[in-house]
This record gives structure tokens, C-alpha cells and sequence, in this order.
């Protein structure tokens, strides 16, 4: 009897058509658009961020010179202040801003459709309003004569502040101007992900005499895990390169206490014309940034499945 299983099945082999060859490189075509615009307003601008970074690179000479820059940026105390003052923007704005978002979301929530709409679209108002005109309008609120804040400050029977013409207050002032505007797109895309979550899960823990804190704090939070780390990075990056209320509100000062590293770098390079120290400014900026993702995809990285 012959055994059917030892018997070598030579595969049939099958010409490649073009349709085959189609099939199979297509997706790159539909990808292709996003990734050439991908290339050319990001993988050649840094690219061409770190050829300059290499240079004395002015309007007038380009002399190649390996690594200075970032030997003379990193002895800079101008440099090393204003990367401390982004570090305090930033980690002073993303907790608060984001803990207010979250506070937003979850205060609204159990209102009907209609009322948690209408609040939305309240807390996201300032989002799409010019950066400009919200600076305009805090540059009258920190007025040190006339201004809303120094106003109610009289009424209460207090001296009169220079909110932003003294150092120790005009960053915490920028910050709580930033903290009060922000978190209007946060509140949008963390109220669309609570309302994901599954009823049941919230009533079972009230059955099991959960209270709210622990509902919270056990259910709500670690749901919401992928969306607020979505919101954390975009905020750190976004906080991190803070420039239009610096420019229009306080120029850098008093004493150089509001210069930030975007702002740093925009006088380096458009009023100094040294460009290739603003590019090694920018490098170092995109390296910090890209430790810190790392940092809070490994915190909050884990994935939630429910």
C-alpha cells in the first residue's frame, strides 16, 4: 500500500503578475502623500537644524565647526536659565492644566447630552481663539494700574501688584494665565473617552459601596489612562516650546525670569543672526523633548483593556 504522506509534493509555482505586484505596493501609494509632507516640514527641517547646529552659520559666513555650539550653549547661563524657566513653565502648567481638564470632565459628566455640550464647547472657546488677542486681553487683566486682578486686590484692602514687571511673579503669572485658558481640547477628548467606558463597571463599584473617590480613583483614572497620556505628552511638547504669550507679554524679562528656550532661540537666531547657535538650541530642545515621551510612555504606557 502506498503511503500518500512520503510522496514529495512538488509546490506549484505560480508567475508573478502585475496585479500581484500592484497588490502588494499599493498601500505605499496611499501612504505616500502624508509621509512626502511628513518629510518635507519635519525629517529636512531637523535634518537641516543639525547640519546648522555644526556651523557658525550667519548671513554673512558659514564656518564649519564640529561641536561648539553646544559647548558654548551649555556653559551659557542665559541658556541654562532659560532651559530652567521651560522646565518650571511647563511642569507648572501640564499637572494643573490637565488636573483641571480631568476635574472639568468628570464634573460635567453626569449631566444630560445638551448640558454637557454646551459646557464643551465653553471650555473649548479659548482654544480656537488667537493666541494673540488672549495675551492682549491678560496684558490688560495684569495691568498694574488699571487691571482687572490689581482692582479686585484694592477692593480687598491690598497693595497693588507689578504682576509682571517683577520676577518673582511674572512667571507664576504667565502660568496661571495658561492653566486658566488651557485644557478646552482635553476636556473634549476626555469626556469622549469616559463616555466609552462601560456603565456597568460604574455601577457595580456603587453596589459594592464604592464611593466617589474610590470610583475615581480605582475605575475612572486608570480607563482613562490612554487619553491622558495623549494629553500629557501634547501638552509637555506643546507648554515645552511656549512662545507667543513671551513674545507679546513679557519680552523675555524682567531680569530675563520669563525667557523660555523657543523664545532664547528666536532672538538668537532672527535678532543676532547667529543661526547655527539657534539650531544647536533647537537640537538640544528636541532631544529633551524626546527623553521626556520616552519618559511618560514608560509611566503611563501601559495599555487598558476593558
Amino acid at each position: 500500500m502506498i503511503d500518500l504522506e512520503q510522496i514529495p509534493v512538488k509546490p506549484i509555482k505560480r508567475k508573478t503578475t502585475l496585479n500581484d505586484v500592484w497588490r502588494g505596493r499599493s498601500g505605499y501609494l496611499f501612504i505616500l502623500p502624508h509621509f512626502a509632507l511628513f518629510a518635507v516640514f519635519f525629517l529636512v527641517p531637523v535634518g537641516w537644524g543639525m547640519y546648522l547646529s555644526m556651523f557658525k552659520y550667519n548671513v554673512f559666513s558659514q564656518t564649519f565647526i564640529w561641536f561648539d555650539n553646544y559647548k558654548r550653549i551649555l556653559s551659557d547661563w542665559l541658556f541654562l536659565k532659560s532651559l530652567r524657566n521651560t522646565f518650571f513653565y511647563t511642569f507648572g502648567v501640564v499637572p494643573l492644566w490637565l488636573g483641571k481638564a480631568l476635574l472639568v470632565t468628570v464634573l460635567i459628566y453626569p449631566f444630560r447630552k445638551g448640558i454637557r455640550t454646551f459646557f464643551k464647547a465653553a471650555f473649548y472657546l479659548p482654544h480656537v481663539t488667537s493666541t494673540v488677542i488672549i495675551s492682549m486681553i491678560w496684558l490688560w487683566v495684569f495691568n498694574p494700574n488699571f487691571g482687572l486682578l490689581n482692582y479686585f486686590m484694592t477692593v480687598l484692602g491690598l497693595e497693588p501688584v507689578v504682576w509682571l514687571g517683577r520676577s518673582l511673579t511674572a512667571m507664576p503669572s504667565l502660568i496661571v494665565m495658561q492653566v486658566i485658558m488651557g485644557g478646552g481640547s482635553t476636556i473634549v477628548l476626555l469626556s469622549a473617552a469616559m463616555a466609552s467606558i462601560p456603565e456597568y463597571y460604574f455601577e457595580a463599584a456603587t453596589l459594592e459601596g464604592a464611593g466617589s473617590w474610590a470610583i475615581f480613583r480605582k475605575i475612572t483614572v486608570p480607563l482613562l489612562k490612554p487619553t491622558i497620556l495623549y494629553a500629557l505628552v501634547m501638552g509637555t511638547i506643546a507648554n515645552f516650546q511656549t512662545f507667543s504669550n513671551i513674545y507679546i507679554m513679557t519680552s523675555g524679562g524682567p531680569e530675563f525670569s520669563t525667557t523660555t528656550i523657543a523664545y532664547l532661540i528666536y532672538e538668537t537666531a532672527f535678532k543676532n543672526y547667529n543661526l547655527g547657535l539657534a539650531s544647536a538650541m533647537s537640537m538640544v530642545m528636541f532631544g529633551i523633548l524626546v527623553v521626556l515621551g520616552i519618559v511618560q510612555f514608560k509611566w503611563l504606557g501601559s495599555n487598558v483593556e476593558y
